[in-house]
């Protein structure tokens, strides 16, 4: 059994990151969405948290070991805070924690001490394929085995910063030569400038506007086999598909909280034909299904994220009910928001207009953040 009080070395990270969230992102959200960016001296500060350097290893110029628990702990109090600023501070994981956990030494040497020991490092990662039936283990987008490498051919979307990128790891399913091998989701190191990457135009997106996403396309991009995440003999994805899952479900949660938190302090202030919002019946049921659905998918998040630490062979299961569940509660959850706000709901002097839109993305973004 585990315990659900954090260790202190978590909870010192977490109040850090309140306060981050707090007094940083969520000032700056609303600018931030309608300049469709963020302050790079935001992001900055928000790095230097140390969120990402305490998943790797020291012997990789990190200062800890990777826990998913810490992980979601940590990327549910980003997201109170924003969620298009917390996917923005979490965007090097995409590229760092894949390598941590499924690269090469080789490939560890060369990018783990440079991305931790640095400034905001420009690395992102490309999973999400154009499709209406885009399955991350059944992927379009191949790497196709020639005897000295991989060929890979397809097209990616929704790929954060990825037009100033120094490198992206691709994921795409391998075919060739090794036939127990063919059909598998495998990640491959694409360095910037590599012939037959081809940068789109920025995506417009309903929400997450502060987040920069484009297309990406591979016109016959010839990798070395080194260049194939774990060298030759490659990695397992499952791990990390669910890491992807957990962590989005943990922003949905913080996003959630964040709603919830704001349509009740409006309905507590709000006063309507001389009663406050939060006295009417139906107001009050409302916020209650909100606060009820946001701790059951948080409490499956936590246990997901412990079964992944503990590599319990449910953990991918549960690490994919916990994403499931939470794509419907951010919805929901927002939704209801802007409905306890009244018209005011629809303003955008408002912020709860503003996370229903960030909340639809919920269904549609697993990949942009890696716990």
């Amino acid at each position: 059994m585990y315990s659900f009080d954090p260790t202190e070395e978590q909870q010192m990270l977490i109040d850090a990151i309140q306060r981050y969230a707090t007094n940083d992102l969520r000032p700056k959200m609303r600018d931030a969405e309608e300049e469709n960016q963020l302050p790079p001296k935001l992001i900055e500060k928000g790095w230097e948290l140390g969120f990402l350097q305490a998943s790797i290893p020291e012997d990789y110029g990190g200062f800890g070991e990777r826990s998913a628990v810490t992980g979601v702990l940590a990327a549910e109090e980003l997201a109170y805070g924003d969620l298009a600023g917390a996917m923005a501070v979490m965007n090097p994981g995409l590229f760092a924690v894949p390598l941590a956990l499924g690269g090469s030494e080789a490939q560890k040497n060369k990018y783990l001490p440079p991305i931790v020991a640095g400034s905001w490092p420009k690395y992102t990662a490309a999973l999400i394929e154009p499709r209406f039936d885009f399955d991350a283990n059944d992927l379009r987008t191949l790497a196709i085995e020639d005897g000295k490498g991989y060929l890979l051919t397809g097209e990616k979307t929704f790929v954060p910063y990825a037009a100033d990128a120094d490198a992206i790891l691709v994921y795409a399913r391998k075919t060739g030569q090794t036939a127990h091998l063919d059909g598998i989701t495998q990640g491959f190191i694409i360095p910037k400038g590599t012939p037959g990457l081809e940068i789109g135009e920025r995506q417009k997106v309903l929400g997450v506007h502060a987040l920069p996403l484009y297309s990406v396309r591979l016109n016959e991009v010839h990798l070395k086999r080194e260049d194939r995440l774990g060298g030759a003999n490659g990695h397992e994805f499952a791990p990390l598909l669910a890491s992807m899952r957990l962590a989005l479900a943990a922003l949905a949660v913080g996003m959630s909280r964040a709603a919830l938190d704001f349509a009740i302090d409006y309905a507590k202030d709000r006063e309507v034909f001389g009663v406050k919002v939060a006295q009417k019946q139906a107001i009050a049921f409302m916020l209650a299904e909100m606060a009820t659905e946001i701790e059951a998918i948080r409490l499956l998040t936590w246990e997901a994220a412990w079964m992944l630490d503990t590599h319990h062979a449910e953990a991918d299961k549960e690490a994919y009910l916990a994403l499931t569940g939470a794509m419907d509660m951010a919805m929901m959850v927002t939704d209801r928001a802007v409905q306890v706000l009244g018209g005011h709901g629809y303003i955008r002097e408002y912020p709860v207009e503003l996370w229903m839109r960030n909340g639809r993305g919920i269904a549609t973004l697993n990949g942009l953040a890696i716990i």
